[in-house]
């Protein structure tokens, strides 16, 4: 075959083939069967050898993931075990964890649902909008779209730093000042971070499409100025991932699953906002952020997790959702540009996934493949971290991207 773009296509919808089978009979399979049981509360935690760890804290993070993945796969396959499972999110979310007196979302709850950790870290009211829009966008609930715009609301509020641009990690419960505003312990103690800003603009995005709100459109288009003048380095390409509060860089650190998932996101956020013209305004920052991504590839051997600068260390773990978003990462890039070398990379981890990465056994990923080419069994299948957001997102981008005829 010599045309390229048959050929590419006919590639390009294999894949997709591949990923809609793995996406039903593998990752959603687990988290419905595993972790959406009827009748039975949410399990907070299941191990890395598949047991599930009794009375562990629920978080918002993972049920706003769970409420975005099957919000996502319903509007996409239109399937009603889908619909129920999103569901059931929708409201373990709005009675668990949604503060009825402060506004914004509790970070935990324990395993009865009461509230553990009250501190409002962005990051989770941003999932919770990401979950929220995504199950307002497949079924038209208008009270989703509600109370992810009250969400959008706090975050403004509170959150939005009126003087220097940007947002604030965390908060307290009632929104005054938090001494650690950490997201987890491997974080920096900073007041701003590329990783809460991402998971902003990637909600606002989503919300915009079913609630076109000026005010929260001018809001992404200055997100997207923050990540092309502020976070993002010019002499590098890479993401700059923690800040003072003067927008200072603190830290020498690569994350490159983060610069891929950032330059399509950007790209989506742009699209979504301000159509073409908007989207071409930002390419040049979309490729120079993937551009520099690709410093973390191994050609048969995926995408590594980071590399510290100031000391020269290099964590060689190719982690679970690092692999996801490559693979979206460079397919975006190669339907931009036509850069067939971003397309070998795409076709090159997900073929590093099926292999190496998906637990074919027991159910979901492995959370990472170790420098040694050992799967990870010590972290979890399933709990805080551990979510159906960047796998099914991957699977679900390149069906759609496809045009798959689902009903057939």
């Amino acid at each position: 075959m010599n045309n390229p773009d048959v050929r590419n296509g006919q590639a390009l919808r294999a894949m997709a083939q591949e990923m809609l089978e793995e996406l039903e009979t593998n990752i959603l399979h687990f988290w419905s069967t595993r972790m959406c049981r009827p009748g039975e509360p949410v399990p907070g935690r299941i191990s890395g050898y598949g047991e599930e760890i009794p009375g562990e804290p629920l978080g918002a993070v993972m049920v706003s993931r769970m409420l975005w993945a099957f919000s996502a796969a319903y509007r996409v396959l239109r399937r009603e075990s889908y619909l129920e499972c999103a569901s059931r999110m929708k409201q373990e979310l709005e009675e668990k964890f949604i503060d009825q007196e402060y506004g914004g979302v509790y970070w935990s709850v324990d395993s009865e649902g009461r509230p553990l950790d009250t501190k409002k870290q962005i990051y989770a009211l941003g999932f919770a909008i990401y979950g929220l829009s995504e199950y307002a966008r497949a079924t038209g609930d208008s009270s989703a779209t509600g109370l992810a715009a009250d969400l959008y609301r706090d975050i403004e509020k509170y959150s939005a730093d009126p003087v220097r641009n940007g947002y604030f990690e965390a908060l307290s419960r009632d929104w005054k000042p938090l001494g650690d505003v950490r997201l987890s312990e491997k974080d920096a103690n900073e007041h701003k971070t590329m990783n809460t800003h991402l998971h902003i603009i990637e909600p606002y995005a989503n919300l915009y499409r079913v609630w076109p709100d000026e005010g929260l459109r001018e809001r992404i288009l200055n997100l997207l100025d923050i990540f092309s003048e502020k976070i993002m380095d010019p002499s590098t390409g890479h993401l700059r991932l923690f800040f003072d509060d003067d927008w200072n860089n603190r830290h020498e650190i690569v994350s490159y699953g983060h610069d891929i998932e950032a330059s399509w996101l950007i790209d989506e956020a742009a699209h979504v906002a301000g159509g073409d013209a908007l989207r071409e305004k930002y390419l040049p920052v979309v490729k120079q952020i993937a551009d520099a991504a690709s410093e973390g590839y191994i050609p048969g051997g995926g995408m590594i997790y980071e590399f510290h600068g100031e000391t020269g260390a290099v964590d060689a773990d190719r982690h679970w959702w690092v692999q996801a978003e490559t693979v979206v990462g460079y397919l975006n890039l190669y339907q931009l540009t036509g850069d067939e070398k971003a397309l070998g990379i795409a076709e090159d981890v997900w073929k590093f996934i099926r292999t190496r990465i998906s637990d074919r056994e027991g159910g979901e990923w492995f959370w990472s493949l170790k420098a040694d080419g050992t799967p990870d069994r010590t972290n979890d299948k399933a709990g805080f971290w551990k979510c159906p957001y960047h796998n099914s997102r991957m699977c679900l981008e390149v069906i759609e991207r496809n045009d798959l005829n689902l009903n057939n």
